[in-house]
């Protein structure tokens, strides 16, 4: 599979884990939800990791580098993120997280010389074009679903979503060396999920009161937390790990961006309710941007 493939099915793993999120992280609070995914995603990681071997190939330079990414992308980044949703709800934050394509584009310019064709960067400013659009104008006016309200102050919601947006492309950039060689996808996902895990038990251990769960987690809510991890973490981290092995970090940042446009439908399903006119331009607007793209 290319990697464009790979960060448009990474993207649809997020959709997924996204929908799959909600209810657990406004159950439990987005810190105490984090953690719980975190702590059952490093589990299976680390037991295909060790079935496979994979651990025996890496090195101390590859294990402090994956550590950190994961550290600033996933222990502070999701945090944040998750934190922004349960404010602004899925489709707001959606918007925020969306600008970390077009950070990990200009950082990729900058830093790796990355560079793209006419028709490549035509079909890039169509999708990041079309995910804002279709999420800035994806509400109907009479929407009144419990995740279209605001639960806390909608500034510092914007705060952790662009916060949440920035540290994913630092962590990629972060991983992107280390992905260029031999580094296992499955090992280098079980590191960063791992690091995430060790900083959320030291905030846990010293008592602050926001890491502890707002309700206490029930059966229910712990499955709901696990396959949100599963498909979201697991798989969708690990697909785009892979992703950055074969491709540029831009365009796999503009690619996997597209997660806002695969919630549309599943978002339909849920609520019941069709897109707004304006998701569907934006969707149009984003799907003739990625077929330019792979066809680059």
């Amino acid at each position: 599979m290319s990697n464009d493939l790979l960060a448009l099915a990474a993207a649809a793993c997020w959709a997924i884990g996204s929908m799959l999120s909600v209810t657990p992280s406004r159950h439990l609070g987005a810190i105490a939800f984090t953690r719980w995914r975190m702590f059952m995603v490093a589990i299976v990681l680390w037991i295909i990791t060790l079935s496979l071997s994979g651990w025996q190939t890496m090195t101390s330079t590859q294990l402090i580098t994956m550590a950190l990414s994961g550290f600033i992308g996933i222990f502070i980044g999701d945090t944040a993120n998750f934190s922004a949703m349960n404010m602004l709800g899925p489709r707001r934050s959606g918007i925020l997280f969306s600008t970390n394509a077009l950070i990990s584009a200009v950082l990729g310019f900058s830093i790796f010389d990355e560079r793209m064709n006419l028709q490549a960067t035509l079909g890039a400013i169509m999708t990041i074009s079309g995910v804002m659009i279709a999420v800035m104008y994806g509400r109907r006016k009479t929407e009144d679903h419990a995740w279209e309200q605001n639960h806390g102050h909608h500034g510092l919601g914007i705060i952790l979503g662009l916060t949440a947006a920035l540290c994913h492309s630092v962590s990629t950039m972060i991983a992107k060396p280390i992905m260029t060689g031999t580094m296992d996808p499955i090992l280098a996902s079980a590191i960063r999920v791992s690091a995430s895990c060790g900083g959320h038990m030291v905030i846990l251990g010293l008592g602050i009161k926001s890491a502890r769960a707002i309700q206490p987690i029930t059966l229910r809510i712990l499955g709901q937390t696990a396959l949100s991890g599963v498909v979201g973490m697991a798989i969708g981290m690990s697909l785009l790990l892979l992703a950055l092995h074969l491709g540029d970090v831009g365009m796999v940042a503009i690619l996997s961006s597209v997660t806002p446009i695969l919630l549309l439908p599943l978002l339909w399903i849920f609520l019941r309710r069709s897109p707004a006119k304006g998701a569907w331009i934006g969707a149009i607007l984003s799907v003739t941007g990625t077929a330019l793209i792979l066809t680059r």
